[in-house]
Protein backbone atom coordinates (compact mmCIF):
# COMPACT_ATOMS: atom_id res chain seq x y z
CA UNK A 1 0.00 0.00 0.00
CA UNK A 2 2.91 2.34 0.77
CA UNK A 3 4.41 1.70 -2.66
CA UNK A 4 1.05 2.36 -4.31
CA UNK A 5 0.59 5.60 -2.41
CA UNK A 6 4.11 6.76 -3.26
CA UNK A 7 3.69 5.85 -6.90
CA UNK A 8 0.36 7.67 -7.06
CA UNK A 9 1.86 10.81 -5.52
CA UNK A 10 4.87 10.77 -7.87
CA UNK A 11 2.73 10.22 -10.96
CA UNK A 12 0.31 12.92 -9.86
CA UNK A 13 3.13 15.42 -9.42
CA UNK A 14 4.59 14.46 -12.80
CA UNK A 15 1.18 14.82 -14.42
CA UNK A 16 0.71 18.22 -12.82
CA UNK A 17 4.08 19.39 -14.16
CA UNK A 18 3.45 18.13 -17.67
CA UNK A 19 -0.15 19.32 -17.61
CA UNK A 20 0.89 22.78 -16.43
CA UNK A 21 3.51 23.07 -19.16
CA UNK A 22 1.03 21.87 -21.78
CA UNK A 23 -1.58 24.33 -20.59
CA UNK A 24 0.95 27.17 -20.74
CA UNK A 25 1.88 26.25 -24.31
CA UNK A 26 -1.77 26.05 -25.36
CA UNK A 27 -2.56 29.41 -23.76
CA UNK A 28 0.44 30.99 -25.50
CA UNK A 29 -0.52 29.56 -28.88
CA UNK A 30 -4.15 30.49 -28.36
CA UNK A 31 -3.30 34.09 -27.44
CA UNK A 32 -1.04 34.77 -30.44
CA UNK A 33 -3.77 34.30 -33.06
CA UNK A 34 -6.30 36.73 -31.49
CA UNK A 35 -3.53 39.32 -31.03
CA UNK A 36 -2.53 39.01 -34.69
CA UNK A 37 -6.15 39.27 -35.81
CA UNK A 38 -6.70 42.34 -33.63
CA UNK A 39 -3.54 43.96 -35.01
CA UNK A 40 -4.67 43.34 -38.59
CA UNK A 41 -8.16 44.67 -37.86
CA UNK A 42 -6.72 47.74 -36.15
CA UNK A 43 -4.47 48.47 -39.13
CA UNK A 44 -7.26 47.94 -41.64
CA UNK A 45 -9.71 50.05 -39.64
CA UNK A 46 -7.24 52.91 -39.27
CA UNK A 47 -6.48 52.86 -43.01
CA UNK A 48 -10.16 52.81 -44.00
CA UNK A 49 -11.00 55.55 -41.50
CA UNK A 50 -8.19 57.75 -42.81
CA UNK A 51 -9.36 57.18 -46.39
CA UNK A 52 -12.98 57.92 -45.50
CA UNK A 53 -14.08 54.54 -46.86
CA UNK A 54 -15.90 53.38 -43.73
CA UNK A 55 -19.70 53.75 -43.44
CA UNK A 56 -20.79 56.32 -40.89
CA UNK A 57 -21.94 53.79 -38.28
CA UNK A 58 -18.68 51.83 -38.50
CA UNK A 59 -16.64 55.03 -38.39
CA UNK A 60 -18.36 56.05 -35.17
CA UNK A 61 -17.89 52.56 -33.77
CA UNK A 62 -14.21 52.59 -34.69
CA UNK A 63 -13.66 55.90 -32.91
CA UNK A 64 -15.45 54.65 -29.78
CA UNK A 65 -13.70 51.26 -29.79
CA UNK A 66 -10.78 52.30 -27.50
CA UNK A 67 -13.25 53.52 -24.88
CA UNK A 68 -15.28 50.31 -25.21
CA UNK A 69 -12.17 48.17 -24.73
CA UNK A 70 -11.19 50.20 -21.67
CA UNK A 71 -14.69 49.65 -20.32
CA UNK A 72 -14.30 45.90 -20.84
CA UNK A 73 -11.03 46.10 -18.93
CA UNK A 74 -12.93 47.60 -15.99
CA UNK A 75 -15.38 44.68 -16.04
CA UNK A 76 -12.55 42.15 -16.19
CA UNK A 77 -10.78 43.89 -13.31
CA UNK A 78 -13.94 43.87 -11.20
CA UNK A 79 -14.51 40.17 -11.85
CA UNK A 80 -10.88 39.26 -11.09
CA UNK A 81 -10.88 41.16 -7.78
CA UNK A 82 -14.30 39.79 -6.81
CA UNK A 83 -13.23 36.22 -7.52
CA UNK A 84 -9.94 36.65 -5.65
CA UNK A 85 -11.73 38.00 -2.58
CA UNK A 86 -14.56 35.48 -2.93
CA UNK A 87 -12.16 32.56 -3.27
CA UNK A 88 -10.21 33.44 -0.12
CA UNK A 89 -13.39 34.01 1.88
CA UNK A 90 -15.08 30.95 0.36
CA UNK A 91 -12.22 28.61 1.26
CA UNK A 92 -12.40 29.85 4.84
CA UNK A 93 -16.18 29.38 5.01
CA UNK A 94 -15.89 25.99 3.31
CA UNK A 95 -13.37 24.86 5.90
CA UNK A 96 -15.74 25.99 8.66
CA UNK A 97 -18.56 23.98 7.09
CA UNK A 98 -16.42 20.85 7.62
CA UNK A 99 -15.78 21.63 11.29
CA UNK A 100 -16.63 18.92 13.84
CA UNK A 101 -18.47 21.57 15.88
CA UNK A 102 -22.16 21.66 15.03
CA UNK A 103 -22.56 25.37 15.84
CA UNK A 104 -19.69 26.32 13.51
CA UNK A 105 -21.11 24.17 10.71
CA UNK A 106 -24.54 25.73 11.16
CA UNK A 107 -23.07 29.24 11.00
CA UNK A 108 -21.11 28.46 7.82
CA UNK A 109 -24.09 26.81 6.12
CA UNK A 110 -26.31 29.73 7.05
CA UNK A 111 -23.84 32.11 5.40
CA UNK A 112 -23.81 29.94 2.27
CA UNK A 113 -27.59 29.71 2.06
CA UNK A 114 -28.09 33.45 2.50
CA UNK A 115 -25.61 34.62 -0.13
CA UNK A 116 -26.17 31.82 -2.65
CA UNK A 117 -29.89 32.60 -2.82
CA UNK A 118 -29.72 36.41 -2.77
CA UNK A 119 -30.00 38.23 -6.15
CA UNK A 120 -26.69 39.72 -7.20
CA UNK A 121 -28.28 43.08 -8.04
CA UNK A 122 -29.74 43.27 -4.53
CA UNK A 123 -26.31 42.53 -3.03
CA UNK A 124 -24.69 45.24 -5.17
CA UNK A 125 -27.26 47.80 -4.04
CA UNK A 126 -26.85 46.53 -0.48
CA UNK A 127 -23.08 47.05 -0.41
CA UNK A 128 -23.40 50.36 -2.26
CA UNK A 129 -25.68 51.97 0.31
CA UNK A 130 -24.58 50.14 3.48
CA UNK A 131 -20.95 51.20 3.16
CA UNK A 132 -20.29 54.93 3.57
CA UNK A 133 -19.49 57.13 0.60
CA UNK A 134 -16.41 58.44 2.40
CA UNK A 135 -14.32 57.43 5.38
CA UNK A 136 -13.28 59.97 7.98
CA UNK A 137 -9.87 59.51 9.57
CA UNK A 138 -9.40 62.20 12.18
CA UNK A 139 -9.44 65.41 10.10
CA UNK A 140 -9.07 63.69 6.72
CA UNK A 141 -11.83 62.39 4.48
CA UNK A 142 -11.09 59.47 2.20
CA UNK A 143 -13.53 58.64 -0.61
CA UNK A 144 -14.89 55.07 -0.64
CA UNK A 145 -15.11 54.29 -4.39
CA UNK A 146 -18.19 52.64 -5.84
CA UNK A 147 -16.11 50.01 -7.64
CA UNK A 148 -14.87 48.64 -4.31
CA UNK A 149 -18.47 48.28 -3.15
CA UNK A 150 -19.31 46.43 -6.37
CA UNK A 151 -16.35 44.09 -5.82
CA UNK A 152 -17.62 43.30 -2.32
CA UNK A 153 -21.16 42.84 -3.61
CA UNK A 154 -19.95 40.33 -6.20
CA UNK A 155 -17.52 38.63 -3.81
CA UNK A 156 -20.29 37.68 -1.36
CA UNK A 157 -22.18 35.29 -3.69
CA UNK A 158 -18.86 34.13 -5.16
CA UNK A 159 -17.60 33.19 -1.68
CA UNK A 160 -20.76 31.24 -0.91
CA UNK A 161 -20.43 29.26 -4.14
CA UNK A 162 -16.71 28.66 -3.62
CA UNK A 163 -17.45 27.38 -0.12
CA UNK A 164 -19.89 24.82 -1.54
CA UNK A 165 -17.43 23.87 -4.30
CA UNK A 166 -14.69 23.33 -1.71
CA UNK A 167 -16.91 21.35 0.65
CA UNK A 168 -18.12 19.12 -2.18
CA UNK A 169 -14.57 18.53 -3.42
CA UNK A 170 -13.30 17.51 0.02
CA UNK A 171 -16.25 15.21 0.67
CA UNK A 172 -15.83 13.58 -2.76
CA UNK A 173 -12.45 12.15 -1.73
CA UNK A 174 -12.95 8.49 -0.75
CA UNK A 175 -12.57 7.79 2.97
CA UNK A 176 -10.25 4.88 2.13
CA UNK A 177 -7.53 7.37 1.19
CA UNK A 178 -7.71 8.96 4.64
CA UNK A 179 -7.55 5.56 6.30
CA UNK A 180 -4.63 4.39 4.13
CA UNK A 181 -2.64 7.53 4.90
CA UNK A 182 -3.40 7.28 8.62
CA UNK A 183 -2.14 3.69 8.60
CA UNK A 184 1.17 5.06 7.24
CA UNK A 185 1.45 7.42 10.22
CA UNK A 186 0.54 10.57 8.28
CA UNK A 187 -0.87 13.36 10.40
CA UNK A 188 -4.25 14.83 9.52
CA UNK A 189 -2.74 18.07 8.20
CA UNK A 190 -0.22 16.10 6.10
CA UNK A 191 -3.02 13.97 4.64
CA UNK A 192 -4.98 17.07 3.70
CA UNK A 193 -2.00 18.97 2.27
CA UNK A 194 -0.28 16.14 0.37
CA UNK A 195 -3.14 13.85 -0.68
CA UNK A 196 -6.53 15.50 -0.42
CA UNK A 197 -5.80 19.11 -1.44
CA UNK A 198 -4.14 18.33 -4.84
CA UNK A 199 -7.17 16.25 -5.82
CA UNK A 200 -9.54 18.97 -4.58
CA UNK A 201 -7.84 21.63 -6.69
CA UNK A 202 -8.28 19.53 -9.82
CA UNK A 203 -11.94 18.89 -9.03
CA UNK A 204 -12.65 22.49 -8.05
CA UNK A 205 -11.12 24.14 -11.12
CA UNK A 206 -13.94 23.52 -13.68
CA UNK A 207 -16.79 24.80 -11.45
CA UNK A 208 -14.56 27.66 -10.28
CA UNK A 209 -14.01 28.74 -13.89
CA UNK A 210 -17.75 28.52 -14.58
CA UNK A 211 -18.36 30.70 -11.55
CA UNK A 212 -15.76 33.22 -12.75
CA UNK A 213 -17.50 33.48 -16.13
CA UNK A 214 -20.82 34.04 -14.36
CA UNK A 215 -19.33 36.74 -12.11
CA UNK A 216 -17.78 38.42 -15.17
CA UNK A 217 -21.17 38.65 -16.85
CA UNK A 218 -22.70 39.96 -13.62
CA UNK A 219 -20.27 42.90 -13.63
CA UNK A 220 -22.57 44.47 -16.25
CA UNK A 221 -24.74 45.48 -13.26
CA UNK A 222 -21.97 47.76 -11.99
CA UNK A 223 -23.11 50.58 -14.28
CA UNK A 224 -26.34 50.83 -12.28
CA UNK A 225 -24.43 52.16 -9.26
CA UNK A 226 -22.21 54.62 -11.09
CA UNK A 227 -19.20 52.54 -12.18
CA UNK A 228 -17.90 53.58 -15.60
CA UNK A 229 -17.65 50.13 -17.20
CA UNK A 230 -18.39 48.73 -20.66
CA UNK A 231 -22.18 49.08 -20.32
CA UNK A 232 -21.90 52.68 -19.15
CA UNK A 233 -19.44 53.48 -21.96
CA UNK A 234 -21.81 51.99 -24.54
CA UNK A 235 -24.68 54.06 -23.13
CA UNK A 236 -22.63 57.25 -23.27
CA UNK A 237 -21.58 56.47 -26.85
CA UNK A 238 -25.18 55.80 -27.88
CA UNK A 239 -26.42 59.06 -26.33
CA UNK A 240 -23.55 61.05 -27.83
CA UNK A 241 -23.92 59.83 -31.41
CA UNK A 242 -27.74 59.71 -31.15
CA UNK A 243 -28.33 57.41 -34.12
CA UNK A 244 -30.53 54.34 -34.01
CA UNK A 245 -28.25 52.26 -36.24
CA UNK A 246 -25.23 53.13 -34.10
CA UNK A 247 -27.12 52.28 -30.88
CA UNK A 248 -27.93 48.83 -32.26
CA UNK A 249 -24.36 48.38 -33.45
CA UNK A 250 -22.70 49.47 -30.20
CA UNK A 251 -24.84 47.18 -28.06
CA UNK A 252 -24.17 44.25 -30.39
CA UNK A 253 -20.47 45.09 -30.04
CA UNK A 254 -20.80 45.07 -26.26
CA UNK A 255 -22.44 41.65 -26.45
CA UNK A 256 -19.67 40.40 -28.74
CA UNK A 257 -16.95 41.63 -26.36
CA UNK A 258 -18.48 39.84 -23.38
CA UNK A 259 -18.91 36.70 -25.50
CA UNK A 260 -15.32 36.86 -26.79
CA UNK A 261 -14.04 36.99 -23.22
CA UNK A 262 -16.33 34.41 -21.59
CA UNK A 263 -16.61 31.81 -24.37
CA UNK A 264 -12.94 30.66 -24.20
CA UNK A 265 -13.38 30.21 -20.44
CA UNK A 266 -16.34 27.91 -21.02
CA UNK A 267 -14.36 25.93 -23.62
CA UNK A 268 -11.42 25.46 -21.24
CA UNK A 269 -13.88 24.41 -18.56
CA UNK A 270 -15.31 21.69 -20.78
CA UNK A 271 -11.82 20.40 -21.57
CA UNK A 272 -10.94 20.25 -17.90
CA UNK A 273 -14.19 18.46 -17.11
CA UNK A 274 -13.57 15.91 -19.88
CA UNK A 275 -10.02 15.32 -18.62
CA UNK A 276 -11.30 14.82 -15.09
CA UNK A 277 -13.87 12.28 -16.30
CA UNK A 278 -11.18 10.34 -18.18
CA UNK A 279 -8.98 10.22 -15.10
Amino acid sequence: MANDLTFSGDSARAGQRSGGAGLARRVLRGSLLPLCVLALLAGAGAALDAAGALPDVLRYLWRWSPALLLGLGVNVGLSALAMALGTVLGLFVGALSLSPLRAVRALARGYVQVFRNAPILVLIYFTTYVFPFELRLFSWSVEFPDWIKVVVGLALPASANVAEIFRGAVQSIPGAQWEAAQSLAFRRWQIFRMIVLPQCVRRMLPPWMNLYASITMSTALASLVGVHDLVDTATVASNTVARTDFTICVYFTMLALFFAYCYPISRWTRRLEARHVRH
